[in-house]
């Protein structure tokens, strides 16, 4: 330790040290990113809204420990913790993996230097809860989460490489993730949902399916909170759940095609341009009502500093839950018709007053998710004018 200039931190309850760096990157000595307090934070609220509902004792394997903030935090934070499992390839990590949790005075917390992969093949069943935040893409580390995941856990993932998922990049997407993306104005929402679906898809080969308890797109990150059950019948009723979104770049229609092997229509039932396919990805729920509310209510219960930030996304996932997929930019819509936009209000107000869903989402400020048409929306923009 004496060749690092030592930074010390605190997140929640927890003390963290580790050497300084210049840039946040793979390349620091031992991995901490600040920006990533909010996941940390919600990461915590999760499990312990999980550990709850189980009723009983968990154990959590943190995957990439870095400097050990995340699974030292969690067993220090969390109340129903047994033993947290920290590994890291890196042997300088794992050094102040352990000087961290020797400076919190934890015990039942175990430090492993494997291969991300080969650890959870190793462990098969034993962690109730996978956290996997990688640096990139968490695509290699799957299959093996799944070969690992025991029934009824929590599946906790993270996506940096959001210009695949949005579809900046189209070919790292189909090779990462097996599905085609779309740059669109809900490009996130979409992200989020293919990484969901590749997550489906991988686990169903074990019999293991997902039901999606949360979900964000943060910055420059995507987030999942997913509870893994099993059972090859309902896992085979689970994939029903993948799907297609169909866009259409000349009118902006969407629409959603259930099934991995369905037909899909190729032109516009609106405008008669040919549509552009994203998937297959995640046409399920994307956010739990229940689920979150407890979030918020726990959220209460705990020290975080990120709080207002937390609540705020929470109450935004929490409005979202049961809306339909996808969502209409207010400013793309208007810019299409050549005309201004109205006050965000009023156009809400007057989607609702006309019968339909109106739902703010946390993907987008100016996004309104609604079972109004493309059509319907037009000519209430025009009628505020």
């Amino acid at each position: 330790m004496d060749e690092y200039k030592i930074k010390h931190i605190e997140e929640g309850l927890t003390q963290i040290e580790f050497p300084e760096f210049d840039k946040i990157s793979s390349d620091a000595p031992v991995f901490y990113n600040p920006h990533m307090e909010m996941n940390r934070d919600l990461s915590i609220i999760a499990i312990q809204v999980f550990q709850k509902q189980e009723d009983r004792e968990i154990n959590i394997c943190d995957l990439f420990g870095g400097s050990g903030i995340r699974g030292v935090r969690y067993k220090n934070e969390i109340d129903g913790v047994g033993e947290v499992s920290i590994n890291d390839i890196s042997e300088t990590a794992n050094h102040f993996e352990r000087h961290n949790i020797e400076l919190n005075n934890l015990d039942d917390v175990e430090v492993y230097q494997h291969d991300a992969s080969m650890f959870l093949r190793m462990k098969r069943g034993e962690f109730d809860v996978i956290d996997i935040d990688p640096f990139g893409t968490p695509s290699p580390f799957l299959d093996s989460a799944g070969y690992c995941a025991r029934r009824n856990s929590l599946l906790c993932v993270t996506a940096t490489d959001t210009s695949a998922l949005c579809g900046t990049y189209q070919e790292p997407c189909i090779r990462k993730y097996n599905s085609k993306p779309y740059k669109s104005e809900y490009c996130h929402e979409t992200g989020i949902r293919i990484l969901a679906g590749f997550v489906a898809l991988t686990l169903s080969k074990y019999a293991k399916y997902i039901e999606v308890k949360m979900s964000h797109s943060t910055e420059h990150y995507m987030r999942l909170y997913l509870e893994i059950k099993k059972g090859s019948k309902r896992t085979d009723e689970s994939l029903k759940n993948i799907g297609y979104i169909s866009h259409c770049k000349n009118c902006l229609h969407r629409q959603v095609s259930n099934g991995l092997a369905s037909p899909i229509e190729e032109v516009c039932p609106v405008c008669g341009e040919n549509l552009v396919h994203a998937g297959p990805l995640w046409i399920g729920a994307i956010q739990d009502a229940d689920f979150i509310e407890k979030m918020i209510d726990e959220a209460n219960h705990k020290k975080i500093n990120t709080e207002k930030d937390a609540l705020k996304l929470l109450n935004a996932c929490l409005l979202e839950a049961g809306a339909p997929a996808t969502f209409y930019d207010v400013h793309t819509v208007c810019k299409s018709l050549k005309i201004s936009a109205p006050k965000l209000d009023l156009i809400f107000d007057e989607i609702k007053n006309q019968g339909f869903i109106a739902i703010k989402t946390h993907f987008n400020p100016l996004g309104i998710k609604t079972d109004a048409t493309i059509k319907d929306i037009e000519k209430i923009l025009i009628s505020l004018q």
